[in-house]
């Protein structure tokens, strides 16, 4: 949804289509469902968009169900669950979760989180204002890590002094990273990321010199053009939190909302 917001803040009509149509595919599925066993969340597109009221009102219509746009500290926490479902073992652990237009942040032991924030950068939004042509350069991608390294400020000092001991990445951006240094050789171990695969992930990209360009192994179609902004993301990430590798954990609010409501 986040790839439909224009300069003034309203999703378009084209967006908002795309939207319905994956929803339609859905709805048949929901009839027999009973509204206490049934939660359907909005993210940052949702809490952002000017006109977000008229996409509810259509979706609810088609759905018969309510949808929640949830706050971002909310999405964080469903992330957190999702995520520390996922893995097996205990100890204070870092989640990153970096969305279309938010990147959540949480530091939670066990099942509780202790630090839960949402910041407003994304791959597609940051897609939009950093390479909106299409062009990709050192110049261009250093301006996305620094606006990333801004917002980061914020959290630095609180979250460095919290601490942790394994930092975990979730969601699309950190996956399709980790499958791609797999996929060359970056990383012996299957969903890791390293600093130095990062940069040479970086390098790669920038050899492509344009978004319709990105193609590399181990990365889906779909994803590449905002693969760049958001691995510009990532490494904000990594420099901000001084982090030596990050491992991906296969669940996050889609998982986090289910386990919530189990």
């Amino acid at each position: 949804l986040a790839a439909g917001l224009d300069e003034d803040g309203n999703l378009s009509e084209e967006a908002m289509q795309r939207a319905l149509d994956c929803l339609g595919r859905f709805a048949p599925f929901l009839t027999d469902i009973e509204e206490h066993h049934l939660r359907i969340v909005g993210t940052n597109a949702l809490r952002d968009a000017d006109n977000s009221q008229s996409f509810i009102d259509r979706a609810e219509a088609q759905l018969g169900h309510a949808i929640e746009i949830i706050a971002g500290r909310e999405e964080a926490r469903l992330i957190y669950l999702g995520a520390a479902h996922a893995l097996a073992e205990s100890g204070r652990r870092l989640i990153v979760d970096i969305g279309g237009g938010s990147t959540e942040f949480i530091i939670g032991e066990d099942f509780e989180p202790k630090a839960l924030e949402s910041l407003r950068m994304g791959c597609v939004t940051f897609s939009k204002r950093f390479f909106a042509d299409g062009e990709l350069s050192e110049k261009r991608m250093r301006k996305a890590e620094l606006a990333a390294l801004s917002e980061l400020a914020n959290i630095q000092r609180p979250y460095l002094t919290l601490g942790w001991d394994d930092p975990v990445g979730s969601s699309g951006t950190i996956k399709a990273a980790a499958n791609v240094l797999h996929s060359y050789g970056d990383t012996l171990q299957e969903g890791l990321i390293t600093r130095a695969g990062l940069k040479k992930l970086r390098e790669r990209i920038l050899k492509c010199k344009h978004l319709d360009k990105v193609a590399l192994e181990g990365l889906k179609a779909d994803r590449a053009r905002v693969f760049p902004a958001g691995i510009a993301i990532l490494s904000a990430v990594f420099e901000a939190f001084d982090i030596e590798q990050m491992r991906f954990a296969d669940g996050a609010l889609r998982e986090g909302v289910l386990y919530d409501m189990a």
